[in-house]
């Protein structure tokens, strides 16, 4: 997991800053809470990964989510080797959350309820391409390789993750409504660096023992492959159990989803492209300058 702070950021956050207020100016959020937020987000593409060779573009209706909301923090694990494979994962050039337009405003109306409890929103995934999603397909194939199971599937065989449904040849993230999400206190702390081949813990155990995130206490990490990690689950009780709801019932206000199987994946309905699954790259030049 990157850290979300670098050197040489001061002027990109004061510009950033003002963006955020120009956002949300007319939301009555406490000043605060918005400040708060801003100032966990490096701007723009630094890290921008420029594959070789022309590629395809994404639609028209499609944004950066940061152009609409900058408050909403991203923190997008697959262009990381900190998920479930160990490695970033094909067709994630650049960490930024791509989604249709009328799934980012939705985001926004979401964050600005919860920026006034005093929480914000925090990314994970949004649009997915579908050489992504081959790419998991792959590695499920592959049961030599389970570098990560000591944190994402303790107590699944790998042979079983097609089985039980943790993995699938296509993604509704391809469609660009779906979002991987969770929620943050505010104001939000960073998170530690991941350290490739460091010990790992059961996503599925007490938070005080999980990788260290800034989120609330959800009862399981992000992409824990396990039947705890179900919303409902009836054995995750108390401020966790309550921490589900709070973030169900905020995205559902705005139009979203939730899949009853992962606590984290919202889509937002009536989705923008119900049945087409694109394969542009996770970039910012996917957007085509836009």
């Amino acid at each position: 997991m990157p850290s979300i702070f670098r050197p040489g950021v001061a002027a990109a956050l004061r510009g950033l800053a003002v963006a955020v207020c120009a956002v949300l100016t007319v939301s009555a959020v406490p000043s605060s809470a918005v400040a708060a937020a801003a100032a966990v987000h490096p701007a723009g593409s630094a890290y921008e990964v420029r594959g070789p060779g022309a590629e395809p573009r994404a639609p028209e209706e499609f944004v950066a989510l940061r152009e609409v909301d900058p408050t909403i923090i991203q923190e997008m694990r697959y262009f990381t080797p900190h998920d479930f494979m160990g490695v970033r994962v094909t067709g994630y050039h650049a960490p930024v959350c791509l989604v249709t337009r009328d799934t980012a405003r939705a985001l926004h109306r979401a964050q600005r309820s919860f920026l006034r409890r005093g929480y914000a929103l925090k990314v994970y995934d949004c649009y997915r391409p579908q050489r992504a999603v081959d790419h998991f397909v792959a590695w499920a194939k592959d049961l030599g390789d389970q570098r990560m199971k000591g944190e994402f599937y303790p107590r699944v065989d790998k042979s079983m993750l097609f089985k039980d449904g943790y993995i699938d040849e296509t993604s509704g993230h391809s469609r660009g409504s779906t979002v991987d999400l969770t929620l943050v206190p505010l104001p939000a702390l960073p998170t530690r660096p991941y350290v490739p081949g460091e010990p790992l813990s059961p996503c599925y155990g007490p938070q005080a023992t999980r990788f260290p995130d800034n989120s609330l206490d959800m009862g399981t990490g992000f992409d824990c492959f396990d039947t705890l990690a179900h919303t409902l689950d009836p054995r995750i009780k108390g401020k966790r159990r309550a921490n589900r709801m709070l973030l169900k019932k905020g995205m559902e206000r705005a139009g979203f989803v939730n899949y009853p199987y992962e606590w984290w994946h919202y889509t937002f309905t009536p989705e923008t492209f119900p049945d087409t699954y694109f394969d542009f790259p996770v970039s910012w030049l996917s957007l085509g300058g836009r």
